[in-house]
């Protein structure tokens, strides 16, 4: 009797993860394709880029709301404003390399693409293997803290080798975060598929202007 109780469990828990899973993966897909059209009409009316004091109120404010009804349909209209915010930020940093790079949209591709490729592959293999990463969050987070803080460094001093060193700390950070963020689905860590999304999201969208950057920089010719 107990040991049905048990695979009753079990089960249940395999189900609800793999429910969490498909409903975060379909989110996250429509929040990507979203940010996309709405980096696509930024771009098209050569919206100004708005400040980093204007994206970050921005950023945390309905991160906020989203983080506050999670539970709840207001959660999904957050999510999308949320995204479609991000999309329209990145409208202008696009514009920016397509003007200034001779070769701008083969930047953008490429960086598109290495991140598709980075993501699906640290997902797939945090899923195949089913590892627990919950170990590297802390040293996670002290990293990110570090790099947000060099980042506004090297913007305010001018300090182009230390924003380089900023976007490779990202890249390498992102990277640890996706897997960090589906270990947590995989394991129970996470059990919203609202928050679930947003996390990867946010994963997604610094490692890819991270990786626009170092590409930028190495390869770009003006």
């Amino acid at each position: 009797m107990r040991l049905n109780t048990i695979t009753a469990r079990q089960e249940s828990s395999i189900l609800a993860t793999n429910k969490l899973l498909r409903n975060t993966y379909l989110l996250l897909s429509l929040t990507l394709l979203f940010s996309a059209l709405t980096a696509g009409i930024s771009m098209t009316m050569n919206l100004p880029y708005p400040g980093m004091i204007i994206t970050m109120v921005g950023y945390f404010g309905l991160l906020f709301l989203t983080t506050k009804f999670r539970n709840s349909g207001l959660g999904l209209v957050f999510v999308f404003a949320l995204t479609g915010f991000m999309g329209m930020t990145l409208g202008p940093i696009l514009n920016m390399y397509i003007s200034a790079y001779s070769n701008g949209h083969e930047l953008i591709m490429t960086a598109l693409g290495g991140t598709g490729l980075i993501f699906l592959g640290l997902s797939g293999y945090a899923l195949t293997t089913r590892k627990n990463f919950s170990f590297i969050g802390g040293f996670l987070m002290v990293g990110i803290l570090v790099a947000f803080l060099a980042g506004i460094g090297a913007a305010v001093f001018s300090i182009p080798a230390l924003s380089l060193a900023v976007s490779a700390m990202f890249i390498l950070l992102m990277s640890g975060m996706i897997l960090y963020q589906t270990s947590e689905i995989i394991h129970g860590g996470e059990t919203n598929y609202i928050l679930a999304t947003i996390s990867l999201y946010v994963s997604i969208y610094n490692l890819f202007l991270s990786l626009l950057h170092l590409l930028a920089a190495f390869s770009g010719e003006d």
